[in-house]
């Protein structure tokens, strides 16, 4: 139920907020501001939207839309209580409607500048988060100087962590360790669902003893463990962090298995000793720029022995589904630029002499995984603002929340996509 009241000359920060929102867009916006001079304003049905600073309201000024409200989020000066999946459900409904509307007209300038004035938000514009500018404390370049290895809050939330940080993965992640979406048909806890990926990985893989496995961008090495243990292979993974490498060395020793495995720097680029009888690249291949694509799986396919597999999970975008200027996943998740559609992967693979033999969309499984993810993560609140620094674990939770409703919406696409290098003679080696 509604409590703003009558609109006409309402005075506070909450109600000015709430009844600009609905003058600009016809539409009661589905929550509940409350302003910085606690004021309050619209439904108590929908999810509670803290604006706790002008500076909040100036950047959206500067950056109306998505990266506005991401980086005043990221900057403390608003929050959402509560469930911030379900605040950003709410949100994301709303913005949908509001898509919709036309550009504003220089009448609703004038008005959104006369509100900005009452509430004392006119002013330059406010620098980015730190998170935004060093891209989550990483040290790296900016967002206008990007380079393409850079990489986003995704990835430097695994790499970049304090000495005590890989046991808040393990509480995050689970027991696997895998930072990558599970799968959850038939199962109930995520340790089940990430146990059943990497049995179904290696089952499309046709892995088993004496198969030589190459592993891209192995992570914090899920399959490696998993494949050389319960399928008996051999196994090479390829990792970009030194500090990884040595956490996955030291799982690989513990759990007796470091004879037949070797865990190198480098990507897929830098193997060079083939050929393999399996390749897999989970969730890695998101820092390949487009142009690129044919020539890194060109190389994986010169990898693969003829009837050779490869199984590749890559996130992926709907065709023509880009958003025009910066968002918060472009600034701070995927810096490195568009996912590619599936489409653009398979004519890849395609052009690389692979042929492409299953495509899955597993996107409903990679939000309940992500899901998952925030809710450990929040129980871990006081452990992980310890590690991360409260900048760098909003940038996170932000991250996973958005991402989830990216992927319940469609916005995001996880493909599963499995290919052969065929024989000269066309044989694939497989049946099904």
């Amino acid at each position: 139920m509604s409590d703003q009241g009558g609109k006409a000359g309402r005075a506070g920060v909450a109600p000015r907020l709430y009844d600009l929102l609905v003058h600009l867009f016809g539409i009661d916006p589905p929550v509940r501001l409350v302003g910085w001079d606690g004021s309050m304003a619209g439904t108590a049905d929908g999810p509670t939207v803290h604006v706790l600073s002008r500076r909040a309201v100036r950047r959206l000024l500067w950056a109306p839309g998505e990266l506005g409200l991401a980086r005043a989020y990221v900057a403390g000066e608003l929050d959402i209580e509560g469930d911030l999946v379900a605040g950003l459900r709410a949100l994301a409904e709303y913005g949908a409607l509001v898509g919709a509307k036309p550009s504003l007209s220089a009448a609703d300038r004038r008005e959104v500048l006369r509100t900005a004035v009452l509430l004392g938000a006119v002013g330059p514009a406010p620098k980015p988060p730190a998170g935004e500018q060093l891209l989550a404390g990483t040290g790296q370049r900016g967002p206008s100087q990007r380079g393409p290895s850079q990489r986003g809050a995704r990835e430097t939330a695994a790499t970049e962590l304090p000495s005590d940080g890989l046991e808040l993965m393990e509480h995050v992640l689970g027991d696997t360790l895998a930072y990558s979406g599970a799968r959850w048909a038939g199962a109930d806890t995520l340790d089940e669902a990430q146990r059943r990926k990497l049995d179904l990985l290696c089952d499309r893989l046709e892995l088993q003893p004496g198969t030589r496995l190459l592993d891209v961008g192995c992570g914090w090495g899920p399959l490696l463990l998993h494949a050389v243990r319960d399928r008996g292979v051999e196994a090479v993974g390829m990792v970009r962090s030194a500090d990884r490498a040595d956490v996955v060395r030291d799982r690989l020793a513990a759990a007796g298995l470091a004879d037949r495995t070797d865990v190198r720097l480098g990507a897929a680029q830098a193997v060079d000793d083939g050929p393999y009888d399996a390749i897999a690249a989970i969730e890695s291949a998101e820092d390949v720029d487009e142009a690129n694509l044919p020539a890194v799986f060109g190389h994986v396919q010169q990898l693969l022995r003829p009837g050779g597999r490869f199984v590749l999970n890559a996130l992926t975008s709907q065709p023509g589904g880009g958003t025009a200027g910066p968002t918060f996943m472009s600034e701070y998740v995927m810096p490195q630029g568009l996912l590619p559609p599936v489409g653009v992967l398979v004519r890849a693979l395609e052009e690389a002499g692979l042929e492409v033999r299953l495509v899955e969309s597993w996107r409903e499984h990679h939000a309940r995984t992500m899901a998952t993810w925030l809710r450990r993560l929040d129980a871990e609140s006081g452990r992980a603002e310890a590690a991360l620094g409260p900048n760098r674990l909003r940038v996170w939770r932000l991250s996973l929340a958005l991402a989830t409703v990216g992927f319940e919406r469609g916005r995001i696409g996880l493909h599963h996509v499995v290919a052969v290098r065929p024989h000269a003679d066309g044989r694939s080696g497989m049946l099904a």
